[in-house]
């Protein structure tokens, strides 16, 4: 590594994160800001892969008749439209920047192929992966551990809407306590539900470290990536 305490990362940015105060859709300011940060980064040449999900447009079966599969294909497709602003906004700060795709969409983006990513990493683009995993019943969080490891990143930054893991949730009990670090096995074991279980073996299979922050302060993705301690180290 670089002086740098991560050289390649993959940050999951929720939909929700994308929405900003308005709660759906996009939130264009919203967006430039978290870009912003991200650029520091990619001028501090740390490879930047990017996992969106779809939650500002789109979350599960809007009915119990909804079949499940259909819901999920609906909610990737939401993801696309969110890999597709990120893209554009960091475009419009000078990034270089790939979006690739989990499903087949060849008229607006890559598909998702290992070796093109990697080749992207080696020319200093920044890639921005829509549609999840790109099989329905699989998370945005699984699809940020599954590309984390693919790649080899050094960590999966995951950006919430609270500024760590807490054990309970802190925005409902007062006596929630966070914790600075602790070990991946416990979100899965205490029902923690910071990211869903496949995601959570896979980081665990592959060695790969967590850092769960606070979104609100864009400049977390810095700091965390130059290894400043911000939210939560899940190890």
């Amino acid at each position: 590594m670089s002086k740098h305490q991560y050289k390649r990362a993959i940050i999951k940015l929720s939909g929700e994160a994308l929405a900003g105060e308005k709660k759906h859709g996009l939130c264009i300011p919203t967006i430039t800001e978290i870009c912003k940060n991200i650029k520091k980064c990619y001028d501090a040449n740390i490879d930047i892969g990017i996992v969106v999900g779809g939650g500002n447009y789109w979350r599960g079966r809007t009915t119990e008749n909804m079949d499940r599969i259909r819901a999920d294909h609906i909610g990737m497709l939401a993801t696309m439209m969110n890999a597709l602003a990120v893209g554009d906004v960091l475009e419009s700060l000078g990034c270089e920047v790939r979006v690739q795709s989990a499903m087949v969409m060849t008229q607006i983006c890559e598909p998702y192929i290992r070796q093109k990513a990697l080749s992207h990493f080696k020319k200093g683009r920044i890639i921005v992966f829509g549609g999840g995993t790109g099989s329905p019943t699989f998370s945005t969080d699984s699809a940020a551990a599954l590309r984390a490891t693919e790649l080899n990143a050094d960590v999966v930054l995951k950006a919430t809407m609270v500024d760590g893991v807490y054990d309970k949730d802190p925005l409902k009990f007062d006596d929630a306590v966070k914790y600075e670090s602790m070990k991946v096995r416990d979100i899965i074991v205490d029902d923690l539900r910071v990211l869903d279980g496949t995601a959570a073996a896979m980081c665990i299979e592959s060695k790969i470290p967590i850092i769960v922050f606070d979104l609100h302060e864009p400049e977390n993705i810095y700091k965390a990536l130059i290894g400043e301690k911000v939210g939560t180290l899940v190890v």
